[in-house]
């Protein structure tokens, strides 16, 4: 292939280059972001020789060239003047409005939970010491280290307007500093002055609520996202001269007044609303929520909602000190999930299930819930009706006696210190109780429902194999992830649905490893760390490719474990990805395996759809 011609004509084709803002690419495909997507003659592109396809998607013109695309993308580069430096190529976004919330909940609270954990731990831990005597309250030891567990929940909204920046794509700082306006010392001094001896606080004559911002939600939210609006508006306003004064000057002034007088004042009616609403429920039925939540979680995680509950429940220890409604059901629901799994271990007579069973059981008990729920309880049924029962009468005992949750984190077995508070042990002890019930409620209910599957005596499984046992005749290509196998047509991007890339097989993975599935060669590297080129000793090209889109990560959530030309052998780590991070993102993580050069290799046979393990066969070739 003529990469020089072939990007000429390239350029050429799309409009040339005056008709390209920026250019990118991923294992495959050349992404550009075109001013006018109907110049391109898209004809002549999908006859040109080394053009496998052309797709216009979500504002992207995408060519798709093959393996070859890094040799084709130097080559315009070397051109042209074009870059992925242009402006931000985004796919357009057709989630629903409830999707794109939930992400952005995700987005904003995970990662400051481990700051929310520790904190809480800390406060479990004096708890600890102040029942068996080791402090009291007035001992100077117990004040730092109250003071050292408070600075998290006092200050969440700086650890917010961080996270909150990062997720509405504003300046990180310039949120931070809006969360100091919001907790300034000066300020909660007026604040209390006003509420002792009455009087108002006004701005150029606007008036500001007296009203207290530490460990509040969503006022800092709410100032954040309406900064992601302003910024841009100052850049624009501001002369280049100035520009680098007058953007900051113009964004905090405009949104520090914004937020003290309106935004402020209405996150924080909304958080007390909130928190008023959970307290009234709690009075009348408190053992509704938990119910409701230890019954029905599983069904949120599956679609990814769980995350909406979260905030609730971090918006209710921060009014009150502790939540008795979110974090107690989800307790209940998770370690129910985890004792299906293992109910499913102990009957099924399936080697293969009672493996995945026993560490996908072990995982939920400790509050990870998504291998037990997708590789065992979903895929069967019966352990999931099994966890929900298990988690709903769990989720009833603990609402009854009110059990207090006072730091979060994941709900399991070993969060359940975090129960620990209000200098007693009791709702720790009513957690532990409530835990137990769960797991033997949903233990029982698994043993009595659940049925292996029915294997028709015809279908073989899949079997592990060595180069040694290599047919003569052809060549096997064994797995290189951990998860369920599915055919091409699972994948939602054409280019590997409709085997236009080649002939293969697609793994949902329930692990972030990937091995070498062949003894061969690396072929190709990407700077993503998305994706990766394989050519075995049999001259079989192979493309393994995480995720759909994850290109626009940029490599984030990624890391190679090889070099471009390295020689591996069967079982070799290639690659090790965050699948729960890069999940949370929106990105499907189904990863389809392609024979790019399935034409020259001849027939192509494929397992059937299963749960997989590492080193099982997945692709045979018979010459």
């Amino acid at each position: 292939m003529n990469y020089q011609e072939l990007a000429k004509l390239i350029i050429d084709k799309v409009g040339g280059e005056e008709n390209v803002k920026s250019l990118n690419h991923c294992a495959t495909r050349l992404r550009f972001n075109l001013k006018d997507d109907q110049k391109p003659d898209e004809q002549a592109l999908k006859s040109t020789s080394g053009i496998m396809g052309v797709v216009n998607k979500g504002g992207q013109y995408q060519v798709i060239i093959g393996s070859d695309v890094g040799n084709v993308y130097k080559e315009i580069t070397k051109q042209t003047n074009i870059s992925n430096e242009g402006e931000e190529t985004k796919e357009e976004d057709k989630r629903s409005t409830f999707a794109k919330v939930i992400d952005t909940i995700t987005g904003i609270f995970t990662p400051i939970l481990p700051a929310i954990t520790a904190a809480g731990m800390l406060k479990a831990v004096l708890s600890v010491l102040v029942v068996f005597n080791v402090l009291t309250t007035e001992s100077q030891s117990y004040q730092v280290i109250n003071f050292m567990a408070d600075a998290a929940f006092y200050f969440l909204p700086i650890l917010l307007a961080a996270s909150s920046a990062q997720k509405f794509k504003t300046n990180m700082y310039l949120a931070i500093m809006v969360g100091g306006i919001l907790l300034h010392p000066a300020f909660v001094t007026m604040v209390n002055t006003v509420k002792e001896s009455g009087g108002s606080i006004h701005l150029l004559g606007l008036p500001i609520s007296a009203v207290s911002y530490s460990s509040s939600v969503i006022p800092i939210i709410l100032s954040v996202w309406f900064m992601s609006y302003v910024e841009p508006i100052a850049d624009k306003i501001s002369p280049k001269a100035i520009k680098f004064f007058s953007k900051p000057l113009i964004t905090i002034f405009v949104v520090g007044t914004v937020s003290l007088v309106v935004l402020g004042p209405i996150g924080y009616l909304i958080s007390d609303a909130i928190s008023k609403g959970i307290t009234t429920l709690e009075s009348v039925s408190p053992w509704i929520v938990p119910l409701l939540v230890g019954t029905f979680s599983p069904l949120l995680v599956a679609t990814g909602t769980h995350y909406g509950l979260v905030p609730i429940g971090i918006n209710n220890r921060m009014t009150t000190g502790y939540d008795t409604v979110i974090y107690p059901g989800m307790l209940a629901s998770n370690v129910s999930q985890g004792a299906a799994a293992i109910g499913v271990g102990i009957k099924s007579k399936d080697t293969k299930i009672k493996q995945l069973a026993y560490s996908a059981g072990l995982t939920g008990l400790f509050g990870i819930t998504e291998p037990a729920l997708y590789g065992v309880n979903l895929r069967f049924k019966t352990p999931l009706y099994a966890a929900m029962i298990g988690g709903g009468v769990g989720g009833l005992f603990l609402g009854i006696f009110r059990v207090r949750n006072f730091s979060g984190g994941s709900p399991g077995l070993l969060t359940l210190p975090s129960y620990i508070g209000d200098n007693t042990l009791s709702f720790f002890y009513y957690a532990c109780i409530g835990a137990v019930i769960s797991i033997i409620v949903t233990f029982i209910a698994t043993l009595i429902l659940y049925k292996d599957p029915v294997v028709e005596e015809t279908s073989e499984p899949a079997k592990s194999v060595t180069k040694e046992s290599l047919p003569l005749n052809g060549a096997t290509v064994l797995s290189p992830m951990q998860g369920s196998l599915h055919s091409l047509k699972y994948v939602e991007d054409g280019m590997f649905s409709e085997e236009i890339l080649g002939q293969g097989v697609a793994i949902e993975p329930s692990e972030g490893t990937v091995v070498s599935p062949i003894n061969g060669t690396v072929s190709a590297v990407f700077d993503s760390k998305h994706a990766i080129g394989l050519t075995s000793e049999e001259g079989i090209e192979i493309l393994i490719h995480i995720g759909i889109d994850t290109v626009q990560l940029n490599g984030e959530g990624y890391e190679y474990f090889i070099q471009k030309g390295q020689e591996v052998r069967i079982g070799d780590k290639l690659i090790e990805f965050d699948l729960e991070s890069i999940k949370s993102k929106g990105y499907k993580i189904v990863t389809p395996i392609v024979i790019t050069n399935s034409a020259e290799v001849g027939e192509i046979l494929t397992a059937n759809e299963d749960a997989i393990k590492y080193g099982e066969e997945i692709i045979k070739i018979i010459k």
